[in-house]
Order: structure tokens, then C-alpha cells, then sequence
């Protein structure tokens, strides 16, 4: 699916009041292209963005703060180019997935000295900063003594130091531990739902699952899908959808799902007493499975998706 496709336009993640708006975008560095005609956009809430390792998320996260510029196509952030438009950045911050702290600073000397730069004259934003991301009772300990999550989780109190209606976060999660990414994701959808625009990248796609209103798929730098993850697995009606099914009688069952026009295929597993439904169109078999098990009377124990996830749809995506 593309840009182009008839499914993408009603995307939420590409409305006209985006926050965040990239247009026809292409990036290259020499030979190496790192984004390629790229039109997508974000807007108040958390979005994630997804792909393997060289699919141009850390370049579109930097053309959108303004780090690299592009050689075709516009970035805008609130109507302004991060590039050119300085006065931008004062509303915008960057979570870089690089270490980003000088040595020798802690926590609360490192979250002040970026308040500085940014001339922030509320001296208590410091601690609400700190607050927020559960580092107030570490604050005076060496950043470069911490655990990865926790430098990650000192990088994120600095830019919510600026109070910033943009946030653009690479890699977050990564080294946090199962109670601080718990932590983190639900600063991420709070912020989101006070109507900050929040951009996620990460690899680990239960999480994005778990955090992300949209999401944005790239694949070799260019725009491979875009939506809520069931949205787009939807739209992807040239692939079978698996659907188990428990209930109280499979055999019955079976022999009424192989005249459905929605089905493609039934697996019987005996030993488990349970179907698996190949379908082209989940909307369909939805409707049709319990009207079929009303007329059989069978009684339905279980209706799974087992590929309904961010992991399927991004195997898909890349093949």
C-alpha cells in the first residue's frame, strides 16, 4: 500500500490540520538514499513510526526537527520549515536515539544546563521535568553512571524541560526495563492526550502497538503504510487473514465455513479441537461466523485474529 492507494487519504494520520506536514519529501546522502517521495503527516496524539534498520525513520525524524535538510520536497511543523524558521524550535524537542549527555553532569545539572540554553525561566521546570520521568530521587547521580534506561529517561526530561508541543522521540524504550517502559508509555499517551503531537520510533512493535493512536510504516525510505495497524491489515485485502476458532462442535463448524464465499481455507487441528480460517475478507466472515453457528447450532468458545498485530503487518511489509 502507498501513498497513492484509495485507502490513504481517510488516514487521521494524514489530516490537512497536521501538526507535522511532509510533503514529496527525498533525501540523499551521495549515492545512499535515505527517503524517497515521502508524503505523510502527524497530528495531536502519539503516532509510531516503523521499520527496519536503514528505512529513513532517524532521517525523517531529523528533517523534521530541522538537523538535515532535504534536497526535494517541503517539512513543515506548524506551517514553518524547521530548516530555515528558527522560532519553530522553540515549541519543538528532539529525544535523539545517540547519547546525547555530556560527561561528568547529573541528572538534575544536565536537565538545568538545557533549560539554560533555551533561556527557561521557570526554575521549577527542572524538577517537574525530573518528576515526570521518575528520576527525582537519582537527580544528583552522574548521568554517565546510569543504566541505558535511565540515561534514555534523562534525555526525555530535557526536552520535556522546553514543555514542547512537538515531541519527537527515536528509539525511546530502548534499554528501559518491563516497569520504566510501562512508565514511558504512559507519559507518551498522557502528552498525546493533552494534544501534543508525539512521534515514536521503535522496533519492538508490541509497544508501538501498546502506545501508538497511528502509525507510519516505512519501508527503503519511502511510505509503505500509514493508519490505525487494523486499518491498514484491512486494506491489505490481497493477503489471507488466520482466524482461529473454538467452539463445540468443529466439525459441524467446518463443513458450514467451507461454503462461505469468505473463506478460503479451513485447517481442522484435532488434537486441539480448533479451526483455522483462511479469509481474504475478515469483514465479512465477522458477520458471517455467527450467523453460520446460530443456524448449526454450534456454540462459539473462541474467535482469535492470529496475525492482528503491528509484527504481522510488518513481516508483510517488508516481503
Amino acid at each position: 500500500m502507498t501513498a497513492d492507494d484509495p485507502a490513504m487519504p481517510n488516514d487521521p494520520a494524514l489530516a490537512h490540520d497536521a501538526t507535522v506536514a511532509v510533503n514529496g519529501v527525498s533525501v540523499w546522502f551521495g549515492p545512499k538514499v535515505a527517503l524517497s517521495e515521502l508524503t505523510c503527516s502527524f497530528g495531536p496524539g502519539v503516532s509510531g513510526l516503523l521499520g527496519p534498520n536503514g528505512a529513513g525513520k532517524t532521517t525523517l525524524m531529523r528533517a523534521i526537527t530541522g538537523l538535515v535538510g532535504v534536497n526535494e520536497g517541503t517539512v513543515t511543523v506548524t506551517g514553518r520549515n524547521p530548516r530555515r524558521d528558527r522560532s519553530v524550535h522553540a515549541s519543538m524537542a528532539l529525544v535523539p536515539e545517540d547519547e546525547a549527555v555530556p560527561a561528568g553532569l547529573t541528572a538534575r545539572q544536565f536537565v538545568h544546563y538545557v533549560a539554560d540554553l533555551h533561556r527557561i525561566t521557570d526554575r521549577e521546570a527542572p524538577e517537574h521535568a525530573l518528576h515526570a520521568v521518575d528520576l527525582l530521587d537519582v537527580a544528583d547521580r552522574r548521568v554517565d553512571n546510569f543504566s541505558k534506561g535511565m540515561r534514555q529517561r534523562a534525555k526525555i526530561a530535557a526536552a520535556l524541560v522546553k514543555d514542547p508541543d512537538v515531541l519527537v522521540l527515536d528509539e525511546p524504550l530502548n534499554g528501559a526495563d518491563p516497569v520504566q517502559r510501562a512508565q514511558l508509555i504512559a507519559l507518551f499517551k498522557r502528552l498525546g492526550a493533552n494534544g501534543r503531537t508525539v512521534i515514536v520510533s521503535s522496533h519492538v512493535l508490541n509497544e508501538v502497538e501498546r502506545l501508538a493512536e497511528r502509525v507510519i510504516v516505512l519501508v527503503h525510505g519511502r511510505l509503505a503504510a500509514a493508519g490505525g495497524h487494523r486499518a491498514i491489515r484491512d486494506a491489505m485485502d490481497d493477503t489471507p487473514r488466520h482466524v482461529l476458532v473454538r467452539c463445540d462442535d468443529s466439525r459441524r463448524l467446518a463443513a458450514g465455513l467451507v461454503g462461505l464465499d469468505s473463506v478460503t481455507g479451513v485447517t481442522f487441528d484435532a488434537k486441539r479441537d480448533e479451526l483455522i480460517v483462511s479469509t481474504l475478507q475478515a469483514r465479512d466472515l465477522a458477520v458471517a461466523l455467527p450467523r453460520l453457528a446460530r443456524s448449526a447450532a454450534v456454540r462459539l468458545l473462541e474467535v482469535r485474529a492470529l496475525d492482528d498485530s503491528l509484527e504481522s503487518l510488518f513481516r508483510e511489509l517488508v516481503r
